[in-house]
């Protein structure tokens, strides 16, 4: 909260504080609808309208929940076209290993094909690493209400990938 009043009166070090705290949350929520390039790119815009909205904010200490709402809300380009796996590949480490990539890339769309709840949850998860009280806390969420979102997507995405553990499996 105390960052939040101290952005809404400009200041930069509080505005990157906020920033540097929930751009794995954001950048997480958009990778579970869009390819990595597209969630990057629309990281940027929820930041910068989040800013110039920051005044709407009427609870400073849901700013988590607040800034979620708005990169939920976000539309990346063209949002029916399919990609093609080529295109949704990012290599930007000349070192990397295309075939890591390219795995990364099928797993990162099969999560986005996944309900909403359950991608939004394994992305953060997964990719950006936060732990299930930080995906509670900073999107006001209940600890439960995660627990159950990882719990049903990991079987989903087991199920969908052919991993032991899927839907078809006994519990």
């Amino acid at each position: 909260a105390r960052l939040v009043a101290s952005a809404r009166r400009g200041w930069r070090r509080a505005c990157a504080e906020l920033y540097r705290r929930y751009l794995p949350l954001v950048h997480g929520l958009l990778l579970a609808r869009f390819r990595p390039a597209v969630a990057d790119e629309l990281t940027q815009e929820c930041f910068v309208l989040a800013f110039q909205r920051l005044g709407q904010l009427r609870e400073a200490a849901h700013f988590g929940a607040w800034i979620a709402s708005i990169a939920r809300r976000l539309r990346g380009p063209d949002p029916g076209r399919e990609l093609a796996l080529d295109e949704s590949i990012d290599v930007d480490d000349a070192h990397a290993d295309p075939a890591r990539h390219a795995e990364a890339a099928q797993l990162l769309a099969i999560i986005r094909g996944l309900p909403e709840a359950y991608a939004e949850t394994l992305a953060l998860r997964l990719v950006e690493g936060m732990s299930g009280a930080e995906i509670a806390q900073m999107t006001g969420l209940t600890p439960e209400s995660v627990r159950v979102n990882l719990h049903r997507g990991m079987r989903k995405l087991r199920e969908r990938i052919g991993m032991p553990g899927g839907s078809h499996e006994p519990a």
